[in-house]
């Protein structure tokens, strides 16, 4: 007997929970089944016998619901994968295991990530599942900790590739000269001219063949193993082309051995080995293109300092910054960078944050301020106090975003994951079979054999794995570099398709701090003496406004007047004694109740209130003074972004609580015609499902707690930097900056990896739509010439690197002006 617990999504009243226990008390074997309105929690006893995990969360599905238990997700670095074929055994190996959710691998990271239940497969359960299939998974210890080792492994491997290259091509070389040469009329010494010494002619090529057929060993260990375990690879393509052609010349050498001199036309070494070479070549060519791919995780790898400097027992000592714990006082000089995140105990300095937020101007910081680990202290000495530390710095964060994002696979792929899970099979009966077909169609053995090497040879599952993949990863680390942080595959495609952006109005399009923007005086009063009256009299209020015009002086540094008397009038205002007078500091309302004539006032009032403009009136003994007008201001960039949006094509809309006078007169600043106002917190997801329900693709953009929901049920959730976590957490896109301006650069870069993508797989489709026939001889049969095995391994190569340097191409994106 089993017991579990599942999170169940969608329920909303006492009807779903019954709708949920009565469908999977139906399931055999089920003992009992409890659903929990208030945890969202459902609790099934089952015979493991007879039902299972899956069974009950599709029976859960049928009927509306979604249910899923505590999962894991756990990242695995793997070796020995070659192409988009082992991809694809290795996703199938693993997801057959009970309690594997999901299971994705990035051929251009070389990553593994499973989403399983802990309860029924565990780590080794999926490293043995992925052995079994014929390559090696390892647990990856995260951005962090493997920063040096992962970067030391891609020089080793490209190390490695360039010297089994040059091994290859020292034999190569002489072997090519010797096979082909006296066919062009270059000079051979007698002793191993074909017509004089025909056997020390083909046994000098075995002997030259030899050593790089070693060099390329790992092509046939690889490549057979694969093939034996019934999951053949780009690495058994390779290996039976050229063992064919080996094995071929093996036979015609033992022939000429026995005095048959025929056979010295019919060597084939030298396809072999050149093959061998030139898919050489092609793996350094792509191992070093892909390591230009994740340039953008190295950076913000490199940002970190490797040492802090911390109080330790009163002493200042200098220590490893993995050292450093929270709570910690970390001293940093000018010219120093900040190690980790924290809080300012002490001193005061400008810090230049643009390697995290793209922002050039150096930010002011003293004491009660928050640095950002990774920044640069320009010009003053501070004391912090470490609040994160090691994984949970916002650089790190950061760094395991942009790497979840390169790992993710976009549904665009889905097209040639499908293709290449059955690619390499076809391929082995396609070049057979075109052996087959041209030995029984009356051509030679020798003819057939090159026809089915060709074929073997020039099929490349390689670019079609590496096609979607490697432009995600170099658009995500595109969008890093540039504050978009982009957090999936998914996301960065979907991102392309959207049709509606709706921008959240407070923190969002405006600043999100009330600040003052007109002081209006009458009756002989000055600007100056109104704002410190009023100031004085607001300086212990909690009311936005008050906080506004207090905040207004302060910057003027004006000095705060003593204060008697007050009282705080609810829902109108404030009564004060300021230097001697009595103050009214409130709405209209107050005014009115005290008395006092505003008919001075009353033009310049509508008019601030049009422009959504809150008027505060000032009265000093029982006279009008003026107006002091605070507003939350639009931020410099809102309506520039705007524009950009709508030029592209996508209609703009702004959500907000506010009333609808000055929720029209802030969208009229930005130039929005589409104003959802007066709108609930707890309505902004509804208003934009009602969006979708015209068939749109939406985006949301915000920065609140109250955006969260809204931002969850978008198609695409764009957070604000300066915004909660909660928000941040619920989006799909983070923009780094605070500056609206990054929402169309979110688009453009999209569609600048889309076209992208788009691109590689038409030409990794092309490229073996028409490479094969033309290996089969198709070409041949109305008059063309017959393709060389050799040229089909270069071909095949450069089709993996062509992919490669185009999704390089991408590096290039610069946000466009306008």
């Amino acid at each position: 007997m089993e017991s579990k617990t599942f999170a169940v999504e969608g329920m909303t009243c006492a009807s779903c929970v019954q709708t949920i226990e009565k469908a999977t008390k139906k399931l055999p074997g089920i003992v009992e089944s409890t659903v929990n309105l208030a945890t969202n929690k459902l609790t099934i006893s089952y015979d493991e016998n007879m039902v299972s995990p899956q069974d009950i969360q599709n029976t859960v599905e049928k009927v509306g619901y979604k249910a899923s238990t505590d999962t894991e997700q756990k990242t695995f670095a793997v070796t020995g994968m070659t192409c988009a074929s082992c991809v694809q055994t290795i996703e199938k190996a693993t997801r057959k295991l009970a309690g594997v959710l999901e299971s994705n691998v990035n051929l251009a990271t070389e990553k593994l990530v499973v989403k399983y239940d802990p309860v029924l497969v565990t780590v080794s359960d999926i490293t043995q599942a992925v052995a079994n299939a014929g390559y090696e998974a390892k647990e990856d210890s995260g951005p962090a900790d493997s920063q040096e080792s992962e970067k030391e492994k891609k020089l080793k491997k490209v190390r490695s590739m360039w010297n089994r290259f040059i091994g290859s091509a020292i034999f190569t070389v002489p072997l090519l000269y010797i096979s082909m040469g006296h066919m062009i009329n270059l000079p051979l010494p007698m002793f191993i001219d074909p017509m004089m010494n025909p056997l020390t002619f083909s046994l000098l090529q075995l002997i030259l063949t030899i050593p790089v057929i070693l060099f390329g060993w790992k092509f046939y260990s690889v490549g057979f193993k694969t093939l034996f375990r019934g999951h053949p690879n780009m690495d058994s393509l390779v290996a039976l082309g050229t063992s064919a052609a080996f094995l071929y010349s093996l036979g015609a050498t033992a022939a000429i051995s026995m005095g048959s001199s025929g056979y010295v036309n019919n060597l084939y070494y030298e396809s072999a080995a050149v093959i061998l070479t030139l898919i050489t070549l092609g793996k350094y060519l792509e191992v070093s293109s892909m390591g230009k791919t994740s340039e953008a995780i190295e950076k913000l790898m490199g940002l970190a300092p490797k040492t802090a400097r911390v109080i330790r027992s009163g002493q200042e000592v200098e220590i490893s910054i993995d050292e450093v714990v929270v709570g910690d006082t970390i001293i940093v000089k000018p010219g120093e960078k900040i190690p980790v995140d924290g809080v300012v105990v002490q001193g005061l300095t400008s810090v230049d944050e643009s390697m995290l937020t793209g922002e050039s101007i150096p930010v002011e910081k003293n004491v009660g301020s928050n640095i950002i680990g990774a920044s640069f202290n320009k010009n003053g000495t501070i004391q912090y106090r470490a609040t994160k530390v090691g994984k949970d710095t916002a650089l790190s964060q950061i760094i395991k975003l942009v790497e979840d994002a390169q790992g993710s696979r976009a549904p665009i792929a889905k097209l040639a994951d499908i293709i290449s899970g059955y690619f390499v099979p076809i391929v082995i009966v396609i070049a057979i079979l075109s052996g087959l077909a041209w030995y029984f169609g009356g051509q030679t053995g020798l003819f057939a054999l090159t026809i089915t090497i060709s074929v073997l040879v020039i099929a490349c599952p390689c670019a079609l794995g590496l096609a979607t993949p490697t432009a995600i990863m170099v658009g995500t680390g595109k969008g890093a570099e540039n504050g978009v942080l982009i957090k999936s595959g998914g996301a960065l495609e979907t991102t392309h398709k959207i049709q509606t952006i709706v921008f959240d109005k407070t923190g969002t399009i405006t600043e999100g701090k009330p600040k003052v923007t007109d002081i209006i005086t009458v009756n002989g009063n000055n600007e100056e003496t109104l704002l410190q009256l009023t100031a004085s009299a607001e300086k212990g209020s909690e009311h936005p406004l008050g906080e506004a015009i207090v905040r207004a002086a302060e910057e003027k540094k004006m000095k705060m007047m003593s204060l008697g008397n007050f009282e705080a009038i609810p829902g109108h205002g404030i009564e004060v004694m300021v230097d001697g007078k009595r103050l009214l500091a409130g709405n209209r309302k107050l005014m009115v109740k005290q008395n006092i004539s505003l008919t001075a006032l009353e033009e310049v009032s509508d008019k601030l209130a049009q422009q959504g403009k809150t008027p505060m009136y000032v009265a000093i003994d029982n006279q009008i003074a003026g107006i002091i007008a605070v507003a939350d201001t639009v931020k410099e960039n809102s309506r520039k972004a705007i524009e950009k949006l709508q030029k592209m094509g996508i209609e703009v809309a702004m959500i907000t609580g506010d009333n609808k006078g000055t929720a029209m007169a802030i969208a009229k600043q930005v130039g929005i015609d589409r104003v959802l106002s007066e709108v609930l917190p707890e309505d902004k997801a509804n208003e934009v499902k009602k969006l979708q329900a015209e068939g749109k693709k939406v985006a949301m953009v915000g920065d609140g707690i109250n955006d969260a929901p809204a931002l969850a049920q978008a198609d695409i959730g764009i957070a604000i930097g300066s915004g909660t976590d909660v928000a941040i957490e619920s989006a799909d896109i983070v923009l780094m900056r605070s500056d609206l301006m990054d929402v169309p650069t979110a688009v453009e870069l999209s569609k600048s990896t889309i076209r992208n993508i788009k691109q590689n797989l038409f030409w990794a489709f092309a490229y073996n739509v028409m490479g094969i026939p033309f290996a089969m001889g198709v070409i041949y049969l109305v008059g063309g010439p017959l393709l060389n095995p050799m040229l089909a391994g270069a071909a095949m190569s450069l089709s993996s690197v062509s992919v490669l340097v185009n999704a390089l191409r991408l590096k290039r994106f610069k946000p466009s002006l306008a």
